[in-house]
């Protein structure tokens, strides 16, 4: 979820903060007071369009920033980590830096990124919704991904794409072998040389790490051993040797304390050094009756640790890689052999297509029943958000090929009236319309969206009284599974928020800006009562606003 949006002479706003928790946030202010200028930040910085005109009038460039709690996504951290972007766990965080002169530099984790990586890490993030173009559920992958959640098929999906990629692998060598069977025949050939070679070694993992330290350790076998004695000596066996100085010099010591406190800390010091320094020295003697000084063991070693070279060196490998090495020759020499044998090749593929055709069919047969189960709920939940008639169906199209995800394409339509036909999602023209089929959408699926912040934009735009109320309930709701930030300007929907932040403009000829603050009940009170009464606040819109924030 967001935890905290910095914005830096960005359109209207010279500076500020958002420190946002969970649940739902609700954002207020007056109109053109910059409300929508939060959204736009977020909306960038996971991603969107960029141009000069957004840089603060007198900046010299806008900076915007946004840090999340990733919630355990292992996805995102291991793409991140892939991409060199990894940052604290847990933790992501964006930034976007726009100049006077249209450059835009991106930053994630505090890593240089591209806009395409931005954009990526966003999508793991933040869904957008509202008249802007960066809706995950617009995508038609992103539509396919929310049926498969809702339907509990992930699984199945995944062993559908794995099970594609391995027949599609297997049909390309098969196309590679009728093309260049002489080719592979000598390939297969200089395999078998070197994987017998390389058996001849029989190599083991880790075995090199093994080896040097061993080697090591026998290699200085005397000097260790001379070294061990020449200091267990030092320390307690020669004349003269530290430990019984010690002793010495902390009994004299401890009969002196006696006359003066201040040599006690002295004395206890000397102890603790008399203790560790015997510990040492046993320490010591049970090293030194170990140390190997095996002459026939350091030569096998050396010719193991040599043979080793060799065979680095020959196939350009270093010797720790060698058993890794091994490995993807005995892989590509198995493929191999399939290729020598047409007949064998074909049965493998047959199989690997068999194994697609089940996973995709149980794929399809999951997808065709939570397909009317969405539609049923998402039409339901569409008559309280002021599309009365209105209907949702998730419609699945058979493809002409067979596909990585499965058997047909998945797609979202919608009709916003009884008379209106059924169309895409993306084609919806109203902002808020699309907005409310949206989060009717997200009511039903909440729970098996992956992400963790939703933002919505003009949900309320064209609505009222107890359909606007009905809106604020469902946003409500939604925010008890996921982060839900609104922007809104509709009093019905603001009552129902956890917190809320607002937004006011301040300033005039050519240096308007805007300022963002959060509000203690007895300020949300103020707010909602300007959002009822307009300019003119009474004391009957304040009692009716803090009746509305106590119905809650």
């Amino acid at each position: 979820m967001l935890r905290a949006l910095s914005i830096r002479d960005f359109v209207i706003v010279e500076r500020a903060e958002l420190e946002a928790g969970a649940g739902f946030t609700v954002l207020s202010g007056e109109t053109g007071a910059g409300k929508s200028i939060l959204v736009d930040a977020l909306e960038l910085l996971v991603g969107g369009r960029a141009d000069a005109s957004l840089v603060r009038e007198g900046a010299e460039r806008a900076e915007l920033s946004a840090e999340f709690d990733t919630g355990g996504d292992g996805a995102l951290e291991r793409h991140l980590a892939e991409a060199g972007l990894e940052g604290d766990p847990g933790i992501v965080i964006l930034r976007r830096v726009l100049d006077r002169g249209g450059r835009s530099r991106c930053f994630v984790n505090g890593h240089a990124a591209t806009l395409a990586q931005l954009r990526e890490a966003g999508e793991h993030l933040v869904d957008i919704h509202g008249q802007h173009e960066h809706q995950s559920l617009m995508r038609a992958a992103a539509q396919r991904d929310l049926l498969d959640a809702h339907a509990g098929a992930q699984d199945l999906a995944r062993a559908c794409a794995e099970a594609w990629r391995g027949w599609k692998r297997l049909e390309a060598l098969a196309a590679e072998a009728q093309e260049a069977f002489a080719k592979r025949e000598s390939e297969r050939a200089e395999l078998e040389e070197k994987l017998a070679e390389l058996k001849k070694l029989a190599l083991k993992e880790g075995e090199w790490d093994a080896l040097s330290a061993q080697l090591q350790r026998l290699a200085h076998g005397s000097s260790l051993l001379a070294g061990a004695q020449s200091s267990l000596e030092a320390l307690s066996e020669a004349d003269g040797a530290c430990l019984p100085q010690l002793s010495a010099v902390a009994s004299r010591l401890r009969s002196l304390s006696e006359h003066d406190e201040r040599l006690k800390a002295i004395v206890e010091m000397l102890e603790s050094a008399e203790a560790q320094a015997g510990e040492a020295a046993r320490d010591l003697r049970d090293y030194a009756s170990r140390v190997d000084l095996d002459p026939q063991a350091l030569k096998e070693t050396e010719q193991r640790i040599e043979a080793l070279h060799a065979a680095g060196r020959k196939y350009r490998a270093r010797p720790a890689e060698l058993p890794a090495l091994e490995q993807d020759l005995a892989q590509r020499f198995k493929e191999l052999e399939l290729a020598a044998s047409p007949e064998a090749l074909k049965r493998e593929v047959e199989a690997a297509r068999g194994r697609y055709d089940a996973a995709a069919k149980k794929l399809s047969t999951k997808r065709k029943s939570a397909a009317l189960a969405l539609g049923k709920d998402v039409t339901q939940a569409m008559q309280g958000l002021a599309m009365s008639g209105g209907r949702f169906a998730v419609t699945l199209s058979a493809l002409e090929e067979p596909g990585a995800s499965g058997l047909e394409s998945v797609s979202f339509d919608v009709a916003s009236h009884p008379s209106l036909p059924l169309r895409p999602l993306a084609k919806v023209a109203s902002g808020g319309e699309l907005a409310r089929v949206s989060l009717a959408i997200q009511l039903v699926a909440a729970k098996e969206s992956p992400v963790g912040t939703l933002v919505f934009d003009e949900v309320d735009a064209g609505i009222g009284g107890a359909v606007a109320e009905t809106v604020g309930r469902a946003l409500k709701k939604l925010g008890r599974d996921r982060q839900v930030l609104c922007v809104t300007h509709l009093p019905q929907v603001a009552a129902q928020g956890d917190e809320q932040w607002t937004v006011s403009r301040s300033g005039g000829r050519g240096k308007v800006s805007s300022q963002l603050a959060r509000l203690d009940r007895a300020g949300r009170i103020e707010e909602l009562a300007r959002m009822l009464g307009g300019a003119e606040i009474t004391a009957t819109t304040r009692k009716h606003a803090a009746e509305m924030l106590g119905a809650r």
